[in-house]
């Protein structure tokens, strides 16, 4: 398969992974199940796959829980026709556990090592890989099991060599500070865009100060800042679609989303490029943030994306989109990137 592009890399922490700047995120690929986005075509879920590493994107994050391992299983059908030496990072995550009989049931956030431990051994398989470029506690464990047992299965599963580097998913400052203390903590991923903005707070600062590579996940919350999104497409969502459960598609908080998606239309028609490269390019703007994860079920939705990769807004786009947030309170937390290094600079005057 030949590269249309070639795509900036950044260094993901202090791994020697150098990934482009976009990621094709694989949860709406696997299909019908408790938190998924409704029945997928796997034919078209593969093209998409195909398509987004033929315009240049060399990495794939996925999960076991997304369609209960059918994600997985999509991902190593589209990569099987890439020579092994030719073929994207796959990165995945643990530690959600699909209900033993009920599919319409939410996972539950397990940490114990030994089912850690047997996912693994799930995803492996399902991957068709003999090492997982990346893996990632997906939520906090709620079984009772300390974040110091997880994580530490974590850095052993990387000692032992099944994994090339381990990271956190959903977790807060105060979870990186107490991993780090055991073992570098490689990534973190974080759910981040223009309307959910709280990790800019606190976690992309610490994860800038710790050289934690930050992939952030949902940059167009959702497809909501997509510039395909409306009130009439909202209302019309399937049941078995998680976001029409979701407070972000419905009532004010919905009609307030929209006027930012508005603002990033706005931007978009004046760089010449589309509303959702608008939308992940405003995460990459921030300091601390590696790459983005962005999901398509098609190749038309890759190609409505990619140009996120190469696409540096101004700080007049930032204020175009800043002033949307500001005039209808739309999410919650910072709006506006802060100055490159300031963190790295106080931590050095700290050391000093």
């Amino acid at each position: 398969m030949t590269k249309e592009t070639l795509l900036p890399v950044r260094r993901l922490g202090r791994t020697d992974m150098l990934i482009t700047r976009v990621g094709f995120g694989s949860w709406a690929v696997g299909g019908d199940w408790a938190v998924g986005w409704g029945s997928q075509d796997d034919r078209d879920s593969i093209a998409a796959i195909r398509h987004a590493i033929a315009r240049g994107v060399n990495w794939i994050d996925t999960a076991a829980i997304y369609g209960e391992g059918h994600s997985e299983e999509v991902v190593a059908a589209a990569l099987a026709e890439i020579p092994r030496g030719e073929r994207p990072y796959v990165f995945t995550k643990c530690g959600l556990i699909p209900h033993p009989t009920d599919r319409k049931a939410g996972p539950s956030q397990v940490g114990a090592p030994a089912s850690i431990r047997d996912e693994i051994e799930g995803s492996l398989r399902r991957l068709n890989v003999e090492r997982i470029d990346l893996y990632q506690m997906h939520w906090p464990a709620k079984d009772g099991t300390p974040l110091e047992a997880y994580w530490q299965t974590l850095l052993d599963l990387k000692q032992e060599g099944k994994v090339a580097a381990v990271g956190l998913s959903n977790h807060n400052v105060a979870q990186l500070a107490a991993a780090e203390a055991l073992g570098h903590v490689d990534t973190l991923q974080p759910p981040f865009s223009a309307i959910k903005r709280e990790v800019a707070g606190a976690e992309l600062p610490w994860c800038e100060a710790h050289d934690t590579g930050v992939i952030v996940y949902s940059p167009m919350q959702a497809g909501l800042l997509s510039g395909a999104f409306n009130a009439r497409r909202a209302a019309a969502l399937p049941a078995n679609d998680w976001r029409s459960r979701n407070a972000e598609f419905t009532g004010e908080a919905l009609n307030r989303n929209l006027v930012v998606a508005e603002a990033m239309r706005r931007v978009a028609a004046a760089r010449g490029v589309t509303p959702a490269a608008v939308a992940v390019a405003w995460t990459l703007a921030w300091p601390g943030v590696t790459a983005a994860i962005v999901g398509a079920r098609k190749p038309s939705q890759v190609d409505g994306w990619i140009d996120a990769a190469t696409l540096s807004l101004t700080d007049s786009d930032v204020t175009v989109i800043r002033a949307a947030i500001a005039r209808n309170g739309a999410g919650h937390g910072p709006t506006r990137p802060r100055a490159r290094g300031v963190v790295n600079l106080l931590e050095k005057q700290k050391c000093g």
